[in-house]
């Protein structure tokens, strides 16, 4: 065999043994949400409703369940607004959408908008209290803040070394994670806006999450390590990826959310990736694979937003795509 065969040859096995045979599943059913590609996107807590960021539309209300687009939310009227960041309130009543600077509170039952206001950076992030009474915003300017919406005023301010990318509240508001390109995500006291706890990871880090019950958090830096750790006492739990291995896995998580019972934690990749995960054991329940608009494009769609139904779940994609899997 020549060498250029064997090189070819090499290559292709090698492919094949980095991809290995995807057991990802289809999603039992897609919808699309966007004519064209997606800015953001955000899944209720409930898997009842998404706000979408659209190239062309804009920012707009769905219901999953019906499959049903609810209302336009664009922050300007007879003006497609670029909805960059999105967040449901707990019980889902209340949703923000904001661009880079500017953020507009809307009721869900009725479509209005109740509140409107700027923030003091570029709004990388953003997560809401219950009732939509406060919004913890990721920042550009290396803050992260906890801003009062109904009443105004920042009330806490959580500074860190680099761009807060991701933010995590708690149902109480007591506590919060966040993640910074600092290489840090941090547990903070709310009350005190003082750290409880910090690991420090090997890239910046892209997402967070918190369980519903805050005893566990979920961190990933890119293209490096993904953790599920006790907020208590701040230990790793489990690894979900890293560096180890003969293939280092270099995953890029960019969207996760936990269960209700705090069981089970949804999780979404750069690549297009969703996956299942034990809490308890950090073992991988199911994976599927988001729908592609075209079977011949680009090979993925990055993952915008991840959410549970009654049985169900869901993934919002990059490409507009509403994926439902079981």
């Amino acid at each position: 065999m020549r060498k250029g065969t064997l090189r070819l040859a090499g290559l292709s096995i090698l492919a094949m043994l980095l991809s290995g045979c995807d057991s990802a599943n289809k999603p039992a059913a897609w919808h699309q949400y966007a004519t064209l590609g997606t800015y953001s996107a955000d899944i209720s807590s409930d898997g009842q409703y998404a706000v979408i960021g659209s190239q062309e539309e804009g920012g707009s209300l769905w219901d999953i369940q019906k499959n049903a687009r609810l209302f336009d939310w664009n922050h300007k009227a007879g003006e497609r607004s670029i909805i960059a960041e999105s967040g449901f309130s707990p019980e889902a009543k209340f949703a923000v959408t904001a661009n880079q600077q500017d953020l507009v509170l809307w009721h869900t039952d009725t479509g209005q908008a109740e509140w409107f206001w700027s923030s003091p950076g570029e709004i990388l992030d953003l997560d809401i209290a219950p009732e939509g009474d406060y919004a913890l915003l990721g920042l550009g300017n290396h803050e992260a803040v906890y801003f009062d919406i109904k009443n105004g005023g920042v009330r806490q301010t959580l500074r860190h070394e680099g761009r807060v990318r991701s933010v995590s509240l708690s149902q109480d508001t007591l506590t919060a994670v966040t993640g910074s390109d600092d290489y840090t995500t941090t547990l903070w006291d709310m009350r005190s806006g003082k750290p409880l706890q910090q690991i420090t990871l090997n890239n910046i880090i892209d997402v967070v999450a918190l369980a519903p019950n805050a005893h566990v958090a979920f961190s990933a830096s890119n293209l490096d390590q993904a953790i599920l750790w006790d907020t208590r006492t701040g230990e790793v739990i489990h690894t979900l990826s890293g560096s180890d291995g003969f293939f280092p896995k270099r995953v890029s998580f960019v969207a996760a959310r936990f269960s209700a019972n705090n069981e089970q934690l949804l999780t979404g990749t750069a690549s297009g990736l969703i996956q299942l995960w034990d809490v308890s054991s950090g073992s991988e329940l199911k994976r599927w694979r988001a729908h592609k608009k075209d079977p011949y494009g680009p090979t993925s769609t990055s993952i915008y937003a991840v959410g549970f139904g009654n049985g169900e779940y869901y993934a919002a994609g990059s490409n507009g795509i509403m994926n439902i899997l079981k």
